[in-house]
């Protein structure tokens, strides 16, 4: 305000120069008082005038006992039973009613928690969300792993597990007959002993073939393992568009054999084809194994 005096009374000027709205400084220009800066504190913005309840007390009450005989039941079932014993209500005041002894926390809305639903655990014991400022720099930083249930023909399904690494996107592929924890920690061997690099952590969604057995070989192995929030496939979207390509230009183009270990043969063969031979668009048309070879030249 002794800016504002000393400025020639120049209200934008003094907005400019105290990065502040118009609307604010003319809202504390009006309530200054050099005797008391008390006046520049917030005020309520309470209206002055407030709305009364209209319903009476026995209203309220015949209300509360028919909430309390039916939990779940709302105002718009609960006024027309009101009406036919005789009340002149209408739904929006028992709405407000409702509303009224929630506050006042004389009833309760029933839980809608299945009480036969057993409570799934959010703990785990290795497993945790990834930290926000980790981020994959190096082969092997993070590596994604999602299963796909594939379906040759009628009566045979089977599990394909596929492991992308999201720096140089090679990718380890295996079918098993069930996406179980013991065929996830089988699978993780195979990771280990395919990629060309040492795998640091690894990235699963919360299926229950990633916990038990799994989540103690990834420790054992001193692996980090990030597991998904609930809903969250997008955040593995490398390995999920992994999948949809190995349906593609696999699965859909190849006569399967009847059998998971013949399966496996061709899926490995295809394997070496997608990190030797096929370019990859997102990584310049290189391969896999030639950005790799790029990446030790550039460390070198």
């Amino acid at each position: 305000m002794e800016y504002y005096e000393s400025h020639g009374r120049n209200a934008r000027l003094i907005c400019r120069h105290f990065d502040i709205s118009p609307q604010t400084f003319y809202r504390w220009l009006r309530r200054y008082n050099p005797r008391d800066l008390a006046t520049l504190e917030e005020q309520s913005r309470r209206p002055h005038q407030t709305r009364r309840p209209t319903w009476s007390r026995e209203l309220a009450l015949a209300v509360q006992e028919l909430r309390e005989r039916f939990p779940r039941w709302g105002k718009d079932k609960l006024a027309p039973l009101l009406q036919a014993v005789g009340w002149r209500c209408s739904t929006s005041m028992v709405g407000r009613v409702l509303t009224d002894l929630g506050k006042r926390g004389v009833i309760v809305d029933a839980s809608l928690k299945d009480p036969w639903q057993r409570p799934r655990s959010l703990k785990r014991p290795y497993a945790i969300r990834k930290p926000k400022e980790y981020r994959a720099t190096r082969p092997g930083d993070i590596v994604q792993v999602d299963t796909a249930d594939i379906r040759p023909w009628p009566g045979w399904a089977f599990k394909h597990f596929t492991a992308r690494d999201v720096v140089t996107r090679w990718d380890v592929l295996a079918a098993h007959s069930r996406a179980t924890a013991h065929a996830a920690t089988g699978f993780l061997d195979t990771i280990l002993a395919r990629m060309p690099f040492p795998v640091r952590a690894i990235q699963v969604d919360g299926g229950s073939e990633f916990m038990a057995e799994f989540e103690t070989a990834c420790k054992e192995r001193a692996i980090q393992l990030f597991v998904l929030p609930p809903r969250s496939p997008k955040l593995n979207g490398h390995v999920e568009r992994a999948q949809r390509t190995h349906r593609e230009e696999f699965y859909q183009v190849v006569d399967l054999p009847d059998s998971i270990k013949e399966v496996n043969k061709k899926l490995r063969a295809w394997e070496r084809i997608y990190n030797t031979y096929r370019p990859h668009q997102a990584l310049g048309y290189l391969t896999p194994k030639a950005f790799y070879q790029q990446f030790i030249d550039a460390a070198a």
